[in-house]
């Protein structure tokens, strides 16, 4: 597998309870030649340095040693092109959904031209929320038995890092995608669009398009159109360009 490609990936877990799953996944990412593990708001703080985390990383306590821990996930996912959030359950609102098979060529595709991703697992128990979800690029499912497509975080971080590394092996045999390179390069990440709607949000409260007190889902309606719309960077600042001028018109 290319190691330069693999240096393009994050794999971050959010809000994770237990040390044992956080060490298990630090071993699985050596196992198969990753190595960027980011650790957002974990329930145990320092959770790295737990002995059952150790004990279960078993010769990889440099993944471990080495791992990113901080409150939020914005700044884990911030000059990411794209951001997939495996989660199996249905949402009514939040980013176009994909199966892990082609999420898998949208990454190849990606890191082949040189762009930032992040894979994010959401707390074992809830998986991710709407919150962590607005974050995200692509909400990801892994094709499960229906009647208990259950998987436990580290067997799911396994899956995922298993078939990925087939992935980017198969690519590196290759000739190299440059036609969306600069594309790419240009693509918004998650945390600047997240900001965005927060002004937007501020914006539309101004011109008193959007009551506070009874918002309705228009937010979310946005939020999931910019999603589908994978935004540039120039047109985030078109689009704060806007808010601004509503919020003058206060």
């Amino acid at each position: 597998m290319n190691t330069e490609k693999s240096q393009l990936l994050r794999w971050v877990l959010v809000e994770t309870s237990h040390p044992g799953n956080v060490g298990s996944a630090a071993r699985a990412l050596k196992t198969m030649g990753f190595a960027d593990l980011r650790l957002i708001n974990p329930k145990i703080k320092n959770v790295a340095k737990e002995s059952e985390a150790i004990a279960l990383a078993s010769g990889a306590v440099d993944i471990l040693e080495s791992s990113q821990e901080s409150e939020s996930l914005s700044l884990a996912v911030q000059g990411c092109s794209l951001v997939l959030g495996l989660t199996s359950r249905d949402r009514e609102f939040g980013p176009p959904v994909l199966d892990w098979e082609s999420a898998q060529t949208l990454i190849r595709e990606t890191a082949t031209n040189h762009g930032q991703i992040a894979i994010v697992f959401g707390p074992e128990r809830t998986g991710l929320d709407n919150e962590d979800l607005a974050l995200c690029t692509h909400r990801v499912w892994l094709e499960a038995n229906p009647a208990y497509p259950s998987l436990n975080l580290a067997q799911a971080l396994m899956v995922c890092a298993y078939t990925l590394r087939q992935t980017l092996k198969q690519a590196s045999d290759q000739p190299e995608w440059i036609a969306n390179r600069e594309e790419i390069a240009q693509l918004a990440d998650p945390a600047a669009i997240a900001a965005m709607l927060d002004h937007w949000r501020e914006g539309l409260e101004a011109i008193e398009y959007l009551d506070p007190k009874n918002p309705k889902k228009l937010m979310p309606r946005l939020q999931a159109l910019f999603a589908r719309s994978r935004l540039h960077k120039e047109e985030i600042d078109l689009l704060r360009g806007i808010a601004k001028q509503m919020l003058l018109r206060k």
